[in-house]
């Protein structure tokens, strides 16, 4: 028992660290983008795919938080959107997962909804989280079984369960419009029966939206590992859940994802279940 305790204890300390430094690179990575953010005109657009933009600020935030993990775990694995995004979460122990990033339509519009996003994993599980907001400077934060924090106070999902109150976000499936009319059927039965649907463009956002009780409930048809990796730890320690369409707990993967409250939550799979069910 003493050695399982003592092995649970370098497990610990070890995603401590790492939390740690995934802060620090987040920090350096908002940095890159806000010194950027100044000469917004002086940027060349690159287009990977219809709506989708990159630009040398996000490889630049990219390679800054491949910097700073690297100088403390120089053998982790980084999977990051821009320059890693094929890397396999397979094969290493510790993985950091980032988007350096998200919500660069945002950014090269001068809408201020960006943010920095790492999630860290351990062992093949989502263990810790950051997302930084950059134009706010809000930094959310967690570890697993030690709870979500915003700024350093501890946060919890809403605890609404009335659906005609409840506030949900959501993204749109702009990569794959052969999605958008099974979309449109889930966006119109929801806002029948909610307060409303908000769209700003960053989902590692959103779903620190979520953690912190802005939003009730978010859904996504497409998402990518980098979009997720953080939100998740910081959902599921506020006291929330996250899932696929079909209710499965929710992997670092690609594929939709729903996330809520547990009472907003249940509703909102349900709904998006029924909306579709028809067109199948």
């Amino acid at each position: 028992m003493q050695a399982i305790n003592k092995s649970r204890d370098r497990d610990n300390a070890l995603i401590d660290d790492a939390l740690e430094v995934s802060i620090i690179a987040a920090r350096e990575a908002a940095e890159v983008i806000r010194q950027a953010a100044d000469a917004l005109g002086d940027l060349e657009w690159e287009e990977k795919a219809a709506a989708d933009f990159v630009t040398e600020v996000d490889r630049g935030a990219e390679s800054a938080v491949i910097s700073a993990i690297h100088a403390e775990f120089p053998g982790a694995a980084i999977i990051g959107e821009e320059l890693s995004p094929d890397a396999r979460i397979e094969g290493s122990s510790l993985t950091f997962v980032v988007d350096p990033l998200d919500g660069t339509t945002n950014f090269l519009h001068g809408f201020p909804h960006y943010a920095v996003s790492i999630g860290v994993l351990y062992q093949g599980r989502a263990s810790a989280g950051v997302v930084l907001n950059v134009p706010r400077g809000d930094l959310f934060t967690s570890s697993a079984g030690k709870g979500a924090r915003q700024n350093g106070e501890e946060i919890t999902v809403s605890h609404l369960d009335s659906i005609p109150r409840a506030l949900v976000g959501t993204g749109f499936p702009f990569k794959n419009p052969d999605l958008l009319d099974s979309y449109a059927l889930q966006f119109t039965a929801v806002s029948r029966a909610t307060a409303g649907i908000r769209r700003a463009g960053s989902a590692a956002l959103d779903l620190a939206d979520v953690a912190c009780g802005r939003f009730d409930a978010f859904w996504e048809l497409v998402l990518a590992p980098w979009d997720v990796a953080a939100g998740i730890v910081l959902i599921r320690e506020a006291g929330g859940i996250v899932t696929d369409l079909s209710g499965n707990e929710a992997a670092i993967a690609h594929g939709a994802f729903v996330a809520g409250n547990p009472r907003v939550h249940q509703w909102l799979l349900d709904t998006l279940r029924e909306a579709t069910s028809t067109t199948r």
